[in-house]
């Protein structure tokens, strides 16, 4: 009688345990903190990892940092006191994000930066990235040919905190500064954003009206910069280049607007970077640290071969 009695106990204590795994109380969290909802480039990154999340079975939220590292700092408190298990993570900041991945870490909280990289190899789990040097090399060759080796151009900066802004501008120079005939007279941020875009550009054409170039770190920066040049009467005179393959750049190419931008593919990111948290929620932990994943330079040649944020 007294074994008969231990074992139904132990049978009822094996079914009172609570559940482990994926499923345990309903789905886990995953949380996407993306920079910036105010580019459409990152809406469509943060709203593709939140899809991915979601077909594999994840609850998935998406969390606005506003480019302010504070309420980045807010976003992480949030994810980790609400139960977010997982943390898909555009940064604002590649040195001031570190101390929010650190602390996600320490929360037991895997973090998978996405497009944008923080400064350290031991907080994120992986940081799936674009290879923002070699395309910028391409378009540097690209920008040479189309000013014929000389005159006057601008390069417009994004936000000088991130890693993808001097990598972009490092791959730009790296062909460009070997032609003596091509001077740049001005190197300004305007913090990847549109309307900073245009009145940063509508400043410099009052000192340097004779421009013929314009290499912007980001196509919502390119797109400004068109903007306050066909204001000034000068949009037939200056080319322009971006970098991203968004919707208005690829249309602005179509219409002769662009002269040139590079694909990034952040469907591939953000899906790298679900998958990632679904493995690691099914006991995998050896990701790799960092993945460059490629991008493609569009011109006017190959424009129809490609949609806004990637391949036809």
């Amino acid at each position: 009688m007294r074994r008969t009695t231990i074992i139904l106990l132990l049978l009822s204590l094996v079914a009172c345990k609570p559940k482990t795994g994926a499923n345990s109380g309903g789905p886990k969290k995953v949380a996407v903190i993306v920079s910036t909802l105010n580019n459409p480039w990152f809406v469509f990154l943060a709203q593709t990892a939140a899809a991915q999340a979601k077909s594999l079975g994840y609850e998935a939220k998406i969390f606005d940092s506003q480019n302010n590292t504070a309420t980045e700092t807010d976003n992480f408190e949030n994810a980790i006191a609400s139960g977010y298990k997982a943390i898909l993570f555009n940064p604002t900041d590649a040195n001031g994000s570190v101390v929010n991945v650190n602390k996600a870490k320490a929360a037991g909280v895997p973090v998978f930066c996405m497009d944008r990289e923080v400064n350290s190899t031991t907080g994120p789990t992986s940081q799936i990235l674009s290879d923002s040097y070699s395309g910028c090399v391409d378009l540097g060759k690209y920008f040479v040919q189309q000013m014929h080796k000389k005159g006057k151009y601008v390069e417009i900066l994004g936000i000088v905190a991130d890693n993808n802004t001097w990598n972009r501008s490092k791959g730009f120079h790296s062909v460009v500064d070997y032609y003596p005939g091509l001077e740049m007279v001005a190197q300004q941020s305007a913090d990847f954003d549109r309307n900073k875009g245009m009145e940063v550009m509508e400043s410099i054409l009052q000192a340097h009206p004779d421009i013929t170039g314009v290499f912007c770190g980001n196509d919502a920066m390119a797109m400004g910069a068109y903007q306050a040049l066909a204001a000034a009467g000068k949009a037939n005179k200056v080319k322009v280049i971006g970098f991203d393959g968004s919707e208005d750049a690829i249309q602005g190419i179509k219409d002769g607007k662009v002269a040139a931008t590079c694909m990034q593919f952040p469907k591939v990111m953000a899906q790298t970077a679900a998958n990632y948290a679904d493995d690691y929620f099914k006991g995998k932990r050896d990701f790799p640290k960092k993945i460059q994943v490629g991008v493609e330079m569009v011109t006017g040649k190959n424009i129809n071969d490609y949609i806004a944020y990637g391949k036809k």
